[in-house]
């Protein structure tokens, strides 16, 4: 029997006869035909909760759009602003007309047949399958029979009684959250996130409790995604990091109430090995409100503590890894702890901050018996946060360091990369590796550091490399000669300070270069392109996100706060529909609260990037051409069956 033979007899065991496969056929080369779903892509979330969840629901600006489209010449602009608002945050705003009074019948009349239309606008796209599964719970017979009724005087006068007896039975206001949901569902068919949702903000762990429950995803990690997903994995170096990261800005949300992370040793700790040093280095950038001016001593102390670990841990890590070829980072050992100077490769120069009680000048990188005991707690305090875990989990099953998507090659930082344009090549544990090769490994050891078994020079191994992947002078990630940290602590000279981005973010503005870098990737054609973020694009000083003849695109457009003020903006999301790809940049957010009062949302300006020929389908996705591949086969089984090559199986 021939393999096709086999691979058909397989096939027909899902569709025994004529009939099935014939509909089939006829069902997947319909769908082909359809316009292919909307993706959005977003990077550098960096905590902003409230900023991401809003764009999630306004889809940056595309909910508005189809409101535009559908209601401009019989709205007004208020009337509007109040439909969008509602959609977005059905429930307060539900809550909110009820305190005015305003949640008539006739309201509810009115809204529930925009509702209908927006939704049936948002579906239109979607067959018929796709969409029931789509549908909410409790309303699934209801909303199909409203968004399929047809123009005519019988069904008009149905569609109406469906939606009296909606409001007489008391489901209006569970009917109106059901289909605002959906249509917030149906405008994203599918969400790239390019990295970095944690640090700074005060929300990851809000992030991604909403990400977990979209409905089609995936992860390109950034640095500081894997800097906690690390930290959950076991390693000190990243928990530590992660722990100084919160306390230098501030911000102990996702640490101790997202987490449920007790920083008490941590705390006690400080307090008793830093309680007579004023740490004046080491009090937090506060993002929001200010700290108390005790909270900001305690946390001084706690980040100083913190970061003698770290230097201690990062010291050892680099004497056991040659490869990292990072010994000029191995700091402590380099201080002249009597005259209070440090030997770098610059110079010596005088430390700012000279009180260290908890190094051993003899044997500096010795971590003391209490700063052990810390880091055990801490350990343990990580690995058995749940939440925390259970994200970390699904960064791994959905995300991975790049992805090739529809022509796009999506990835967070860079492809490290020579001043020739040539990709840089690395070493590690004997093997030899540069572009895809490169990426393909590091993939390979972050995933092994957190599914390895506990205490195993694999897993080991992998934490190693997933601290540098953080920092590391060739990590894909980090995308920088040297991570300065110790400097900035304890040098004065911000020459020191200096960390130089790897050659690729000057090769990238080369289109030769990336059209190279997208076949590395087994990515061709003419409308390809690379999507990544981690630079934020400083539209304030004349840079263009969009770069290399729009084969590259960065989306880092500083939805971080801190960020906003070298950007000019507050992020990009760049939508990639059937109409082409733009890029969406976004005004700084207000509130949750401002935006439902007032009806304000965020302001976009959009930019078309690219517009094809002809509308794109289903069939010109990767999604599409494996459809076609199914129904080629079908159509062999087809041929088998009727040719008596192989029998139908009728019940």
């Amino acid at each position: 029997m021939t393999q096709d033979l086999k691979y058909l007899r397989l096939l027909a065991r899902e569709y025994p006869t004529i009939s099935a496969v014939s509909t089939e056929i006829i069902n997947l080369s319909a769908i082909l035909r359809l316009p292919k779903g909307t993706e959005h892509f977003i990077s550098d979330m960096h905590g902003e909760y409230a900023a991401f969840l809003h764009m999630l629901k306004n889809a940056s600006g595309v909910v508005r759009e189809k409101i535009d489209l559908l209601f401009e010449d019989s709205m007004t602009l208020n009337e509007r602003n109040s439909l969008a608002t509602l959609i977005y945050y059905p429930a307060k705003k539900l809550e909110n007309l009820r305190k005015e009074g305003a949640l008539t019948e006739e309201w509810y009349s009115t809204n529930l047949l925009r509702l209908v239309e927006v939704c049936r606008l948002s579906a239109s796209k979607y067959t018929r399958s796709k969409l029931r599964k789509a549908l909410p719970k409790g309303f699934e017979y209801i909303i199909d029979e409203l968004l399929h009724a047809t123009d005519n005087e019988n069904k008009t006068s149905y569609n109406r009684e469906i939606v009296r007896s909606i409001i007489e039975t008391g489901c209006a206001d569970s009917f109106v959250i059901s289909i605002c949901e959906l249509i917030q569902r149906l405008v994203i068919d599918r969400l790239h996130i390019i990295g970095d949702i944690y640090d700074r903000g005060p929300g990851a762990h809000i992030i991604m409790d909403a990400l977990m429950r979209f409905h089609d995803i995936d992860f390109q990690w950034g640095n500081h995604d894997i800097l906690w997903m690390g930290a959950a994995a076991g390693s000190d170096a990243l928990i530590a990091t992660t722990i100084i990261n919160s306390l230098k800005y501030g911000n102990m949300d996702t640490l101790e109430d997202g987490y449920g992370i007790s920083l008490s040793p941590l705390v006690t700790f400080a307090m008793q090995a830093y309680g007579d040093d004023p740490c004046l280095r080491f009090y937090p950038r506060t993002l929001e409100e200010p700290l108390s001016q005790r909270d900001s001593e305690l946390m001084a102390k706690m980040h100083k503590a913190m970061a003698v670990i770290l230097f201690k841990l990062e010291g050892g890590l680099i004497l056991r890894n040659p490869d990292f070829k990072m010994e000029a980072r191995r700091m402590l050992h380099r201080i002249d702890y009597e005259r209070g100077f440090i030997e770098l490769e610059e110079g010596s120069y005088p430390l700012a901050d000279a009180c260290f009680p908890t190094v051993l000048p003899s044997d500096p990188y010795l971590l003391s018996v209490e700063e052990q005991e810390l880091l055990d707690k801490l350990r343990q305090a990580f690995y058995h946060s749940q939440r925390l875990q259970q994200h970390v989990q699904t960064l791994y099953s959905k995300g991975g360091l790049y992805l090739c998507c529809n022509g796009n090659l999506l990835f967070h930082g860079c492809v490290p990369a020579e001043a020739d344009g040539s990709l840089t090549k690395v070493s590690f544990f004997g093997q030899e590796y540069s572009g895809k090769s490169y990426f393909d490994f590091a993939d390979s050891m972050a995933r092994k550091a957190y599914f390895g078994k506990w205490g195993s020079d694999e897993r080991n191994r992998g934490l190693d490399f997933m601290w540098y992947l953080w920092c590391g002078p060739n990590s894909p990630l980090f995308g920088k000669d040297r991570m300065t940290t110790f400097e900035r602590y304890f040098v004065e000279d911000k020459a020191t300070h200096v960390e130089r981005k790897n050659t690729y973010f000057l090769c990238a503005e080369d289109e030769d270069f990336a059209i190279r870098l997208l076949k590395e990737f087994g990515i061709e054609g003419d409308e390809s392109r690379i999507v990544n973020g981690h630079v934020p694009v400083k539209i304030r000083k004349g840079e263009s996100p969009i770069k290399a003849n729009g084969r590259v695109i960065v989306i880092d457009g500083g939805m971080s706060k801190p960020y906003q003020r070298e950007t000019g903006i507050a992020g990009y999301t760049l939508i990639y529909s059937s109409n082409g790809v733009f890029l969406s940049c976004h005004d700084p957010f207000v509130t949750v609260d401002e935006a439902i009062e007032n009806e304000i949302d965020i302001h976009s300006t959009q930019t078309c990037v690219f517009r094809p020929g002809a509308r794109k389908l289903v069939a010109d996705t990767d999604v599409g051409r494996s459809l076609i591949e199914r129904v080629e086969d079908l159509k062999r089984l087809l041929e088998a069956y009727r040719s008596g090559e192989l029998k139908e199986h009728i019940r």
